[in-house]
């Protein structure tokens, strides 16, 4: 069974690594127009974090892979081992 949770609930929630760096905080999701799913999502860095600062910034922002998240609670979980930019 999939859990489904309300976008509003995920806006602000801070994206934890596997290995407890912080990486930054959830602003916005790509989802596809054609599937419905989640792409990726969009993060706003913490500049003094040293996982942040090994990741590509794009105008300001980390795109982060949804095929990189390993779970959604009070945190997101995101496994650095999961996609090529992490």
């Amino acid at each position: 069974m999939q859990k489904y949770t309300l976008a509003r609930a995920l806006a602000g929630k801070k994206l934890i690594t596997t290995e407890g760096e912080e990486l930054g905080r959830l602003i916005d999701v790509n989802i596809s127009e054609a599937s419905g799913r989640i792409e990726s999502i969009i993060v706003e860095p913490n500049l003094e974090s040293g996982a942040s600062k090994r990741l590509k910034i794009e105008d300001g922002y980390i795109v982060v892979p949804y095929s990189s998240i390993t779970a959604v609670g009070d945190f997101i979980i995101v496994d650095r081992r999961v996609g090529s930019s992490l």
